[in-house]
């Protein structure tokens, strides 16, 4: 068993566990599960339906959501020997109605773990501070060729002394740029306790080729630089369904109009 994510899994908390039969024939996969230090809960896999054939040497993934993380508060989480992600997966063969339990170290070649860990643990700890999300409607500019999102900030109350993070500046997507015309807020200061506040942030196209939409994966969600605890790291605020479709639209208007 192999641990993966693909592009449009970024930011949904999801990962994608491969499965390969190196036997020589069809297993059928009923039920996996992944068990990792770096997270609370077990990792798990039920079909919805029909269960999971895998023909001999021929891998095939699934999807599947990930737990709450354990955060230990260092930047990156230790992964030392002893500690790897373990599986188990339940099978029958063919003329074998009794189910084995087959158990091995997961391969996680790609860090995917780890990533998702840090990812989840540095959100927890902004979440701490502030709850940090994109408004619901987009803006059109007069011109059409820019709109505006808005960023809405909502600070917690304290438990104990105030706790603040910065956001230090806020990257373009694949999809979405800075106008020069109308910088996006930079440094900006929130702590525990303060009243809740709203950025206008003035976006525009960061390509206009055909597939800019139609391959989009993660063009929706922006990249917030952020310090909070004496930690930098990147927050990606995903926009919601409403405001996706939105985003869509105006690309594939402004583009439209430059043409």
């Amino acid at each position: 068993m192999e641990v993966n994510q693909s592009r449009d899994q970024y930011g949904k908390q999801a990962i994608q566990l491969q499965f390969t039969n190196v036997s020589g024939s069809d297993l059928t996969v009923e039920a996996a599960q992944l068990l990792s230090p770096m997270f609370a809960d077990e990792i798990r896999w039920d079909p919805a339906g029909t269960a999971l054939v895998l023909p001999p040497g021929q891998p095939k993934s699934v999807p599947v959501q990930l737990p709450a993380a354990e955060c230990t508060g260092d930047a990156v989480p230790p992964d030392p020997p002893g500690r790897q992600a373990t599986a188990s997966a339940l099978v029958t063969r063919p003329g074998q109605p009794t189910r084995q339990e087959i158990a091995v170290v997961a391969a996680d070649p790609f860090r995917v773990l780890v990533r998702n860990n840090t990812e989840l643990c540095f959100a927890a700890a902004v979440a701490a501070v502030a709850d940090l999300a994109l408004g619901t409607a987009l803006e059109s500019g007069s011109e059409g060729r820019t709109a505006v999102v808005r960023l809405t900030v909502s600070p917690k109350s304290p438990a104990g002394p105030a706790q603040s993070l910065t956001i230090g500046h806020v990257n373009g997507t694949t999809l979405l740029a800075e106008p020069p015309e109308h910088p996006w807020t930079r440094n900006i200061t929130v702590s525990q306790g303060d009243p809740p506040s709203e950025w206008r942030l003035h976006i525009r196209p960061a390509r206009c080729d055909p597939h800019a939409v139609a391959e989009d994966k993660v063009g929706t969600l922006l990249p917030l630089q952020v310090i909070v605890n004496g930690r930098e790291g990147q927050l990606k605020i995903a926009a919601g369904d409403v405001l996706r479709g939105q985003l869509y639209d105006f690309v594939t208007k402004a583009c439209s109009a430059e043409q």
